[in-house]
């Protein structure tokens, strides 16, 4: 209950600090509860994290199948996501997004007494239903759009992009701790309390004007053959190294995804009402957009998951810290106050150098800490500075991303759009996590620990990829670079030369 009020308390900061930055509170109090719900699906997803080994013994699994609870809900987020964001976007975020947070909290009891009675398939189900909670992102995003000012629009749609990152970190450092002292059922309670305070102030959240339903097909052929993709997808990329790359299983998995996703794109371009808008994702405006989400992704989540498995290694190896679960957590205390710092931060950068700035920043710090992490990360406090500056660039990378994806498209697409960025996060964290393990395990003798050579690797390559991530904003043509003037007088929401 105490990390719950601290969340809780987290949101609120957020939401003072956009005040005094120049954002205001939508009708009923909306933008703390939209943070909030953002956050509870971000600590979703990472707050097994820390604590897969403990999972592993308490349902009597294998390592291989404790990271199942990881993967499964990567999968029902990934494919949760655009279905919603495009259904917020016909019949209004607002329904769509309570659905998602009834999901989100009848997963975590699902799952919580699945692990007190110690049934993997209980809880393996209950994360599959937390992850199609994934599509409250882009509900939020919308609802965000229809219920806050044009001019104060971009500072929400700031902190509610750094939630994704912000929420993740707070996952991890609230793990440890938890399951220390109270079980891992605990972290399951954890997020329901999240859902059910989420959901509770969404339903007194009246209805924007704006969001009446726009009837129209849903898209079910789009749907079915985008779940097939990215299934196949992330699948394969999640258990390649358990399977082996090599493997007929994985490379089926990798020739379904491109046959799914090919079908996929011939299908959209043929119905009046796609699920997807493919120009959404590979026309002019949003295309660096989402390559640049794409690499970043690959970089930060890559080091984020290394970072765990860093600490915990024990000393007599020559390197790590040999930590709990509980101090693991503490460990990620540093990053996950910079991310929180950095809402309002991208937000003041935005108005006054744009938000493609924002995200250049964030891209290059995340490089010079991963850099640092990797080749200095001997002393506890070498770790913590490292920590708290990718926290940072975390933070202000992924919090400018969301006013990008808004100022380049319109209301009526704003779902679909952010659903799509969402979803190269998401792909982003699956390859960036599997690209990390590889490096690490290729610096292990089999049935011997990895060496520490393949940290330090892991840790440089992931900073060489985020450096890319800014190179990727660079590709934009002379003409189209953002006279500071001119971008001062547009709102924050909408830059238009911030485009990507």
């Amino acid at each position: 209950m105490w990390v719950a009020a601290a969340l809780t308390a987290a949101a609120m900061f957020v939401t003072r600090k956009l005040r005094r930055d120049g954002a205001r509170r939508p009708a009923a109090g909306g933008t703390p509860v939209l943070l909030l719900a953002a956050c509870g699906v971000a600590v979703a997803q990472t707050i097994v994290l820390a604590a897969l080994t403990v999972f592993a013994g308490e349902l009597d699994v294998s390592a291989t199948g404790a990271t199942w609870l990881l993967t499964a809900f990567m999968l029902a987020s990934a494919v949760a996501t655009p279905v919603a964001g495009r259904l917020g976007d016909q019949f209004g975020h607002r329904r769509v997004l309570l659905i998602g947070l009834a999901l989100l909290l009848a997963g975590s009891v699902v799952a919580a007494v699945s692990t007190s009675l110690g049934s993997y398939p209980g809880v393996l189900t209950g994360r599959v239903l937390q992850g199609l909670s994934g599509g409250v992102f882009p509900c939020a995003f919308g609802l965000a759009r229809q219920t806050v000012p044009a001019e104060r629009l971009g500072g929400v749609v700031a902190a509610l992009s750094a939630m994704f990152g912000f929420g993740g970190a707070l996952g991890m450092v609230a793990a440890g701790p938890l399951v220390d002292v109270t079980g891992p059922a605990s972290l399951f309670w954890l997020v329901a309390v999240l859902a059910l305070l989420a959901l509770a102030g969404v339903v007194r959240v009246p209805s924007p004007v704006t969001s009446a339903a726009r009837p129209g097909r849903v898209d079910l052929a789009g749907a079915v053959l985008l779940t097939g993709a990215l299934v196949a997808l992330l699948l394969a990329v999640s258990q390649g190294r358990a399977w082996g790359w090599s493997s007929p299983g994985i490379l089926t998995l990798f020739v379904a995804a491109v046959v799914f996703a090919a079908a996929f794109g011939l299908v959209e371009r043929r119905v009046a009402a796609p699920l997807v808008d493919l120009r959404l994702l590979v026309g002019p405006r949003l295309l660096t957009t989402n390559i640049a989400t794409l690499v970043v992704a690959v970089g930060m989540f890559a080091a984020v998951t290394l970072l765990p498995l860093f600490v915990q290694t024990p000393t007599t190896l020559g390197y790590g810290f040999g930590y709990s679960p509980a101090q693991t957590g503490l460990v990620m205390v540093p990053m996950a106050v910079c991310m929180l710092i950095a809402a309002p931060l991208a937000a003041r950068i935005t108005r006054s150098l744009g938000a493609k700035a924002a995200f250049r920043a964030g891209a290059v710090l995340a490089a010079v800490a991963l850099g640092g992490l990797g080749v200095s990360h001997e002393h506890i406090a070498e770790l913590l500075i490292w920590c708290a500056l990718l926290g940072l660039a975390y933070g202000l990378a992924f919090a400018s991303l969301g006013g990008l994806v808004v100022g380049a498209i319109g209301q009526e697409a704003t779902g679909a759009a952010t659903g799509i960025n969402t979803i190269l996060r998401t792909v982003g964290g699956a390859v960036g996590s599997v690209l990390a393990a590889v490096i690490v395990s290729s610096a292990a003798v089999p049935g011997q620990p990895p060496a520490e050579w393949g940290y330090t690797a892991a840790f440089v390559v992931s900073g060489a990829i985020a450096l890319c991530a800014a190179a990727v904003t660079a590709t934009r043509r002379a003409g189209d670079a953002q006279p500071g003037r001119r971008t001062r007088r547009r709102s924050a929401a909408q830059p238009e030369n911030d485009r990507l």
